[in-house]
């Protein structure tokens, strides 16, 4: 029990919701829509995203262990040695996913790889910039959902290359571009969010690191731009009904306007990272768990009328 503790410690096993809530809205999505999903790529997927999400924390947390002296559940070989094989594996899954599908999967796919070390380790770690939020909102809230659309829909929904020496063109489905960035702006911003809180909760510790990151440079717009972020998303959800994207039903996801609203008030009131830190937490499951369970209402809504 004292590996499997210290083990969820390292990896930070209860931040990994951003990476799940993205691929079960993509999966309710492909619901609502009547898609078959093809289950082995689906599941191959799911086991390389998240591990390698755990991967990209536990790297998080063994450079942290040199540079602001955390402390580990481990000792520091022990700590490389899982940072290792949790790579590996989700590398060789990954492969295997490429395998199964095509070379769209493996650009995406390593892009996400790329990102994800490169967060924290490199010459420039994107952690000691102002571009965690955008980098992280874009990887967790688009990419997943893309990946999870691009394995699942018909060939061509997205993209479509045709090479003929000694020309290659490449045909993109805009409509369908669009409605993917509309469906994952909710899970974009709430990870945005979540970043954004854990910057400004950290913000006087990460300069004394020399991590100057977003808060840094928007001072006091900080906390505008966190309660922001939260709100926009529900004239998307608005307009994406308009449109037939999505079931009336998901209008419902107003409710939850309310216990939102509470919380970033509760968050701009005070910032700790021991309290408040938690209400951007919240605020994700409260939109993102609506969301996906509404996007799955309206599948089965449209069975019954169908």
């Amino acid at each position: 029990m004292g590996f499997i503790v210290g083990f969820f410690q390292y990896t930070e096993i209860k931040t990994k919701i951003t990476s799940v809530f993205a691929f079960l809205l993509a999966i309710a999505y492909l619901f609502q829509q009547g898609q078959p999903v093809q289950r082995l790529e689906t599941v191959v997927f799911f086991c390389s995203m998240f591990l390698f999400d755990l991967t990209t924390t536990a790297i998080n947390n063994y450079i942290d262990s040199k540079t602001n002296h955390q402390i580990l559940p481990f000792s520091r070989a022990a700590s490389l040695s899982i940072l290792l094989a949790l790579l590996v594996v989700s590398t060789l899954m990954g492969l295997w996913l490429v395998f199964l599908t095509d070379w769209v999967v493996l650009i995406a796919g390593g892009m996400c790889f790329m990102a994800g070390i490169l967060y924290t380790w490199g010459p420039i770690p994107v952690s000691r910039m102002p571009l965690g939020e955008v980098v992280s909102g874009i990887f967790y809230g688009l990419l997943i959902p893309f990946l999870v659309l691009y394995i699942n829909l018909p060939k061509e929904s997205f993209l479509r290359v045709t090479a003929a020496w000694p020309t290659v063109s490449l045909d993109v489905n805009l409509q369908n571009f669009g409605i993917l960035i509309l469906l994952s702006m909710a899970p974009m911003f709430t990870t945005a969010g979540i970043m954004l809180a854990n910057n400004i909760c950290d913000l006087e510790k990460d300069v004394q690191v020399g991590r100057f990151t977003l808060p840094y440079y928007m001072r006091e717009a900080a906390l505008p731009l966190f309660a922001w972020i939260y709100y926009l998303i529900y004239p998307v959800n608005l307009f994406m009904v308009l449109a037939g994207i999505l079931h009336p039903i998901s209008l419902l996801l107003f409710l939850t306007l309310m216990p939102v609203h509470k919380n970033i008030r509760e968050f701009r009131r005070v910032q700790t990272k021991e309290t408040t830190f938690l209400l951007s937490i919240q605020n994700y499951v409260i939109i993102m768990g609506a969301q996906t369970i509404l996007i799955f209402m309206g599948g089965l809504l449209q069975g019954v009328v169908g």
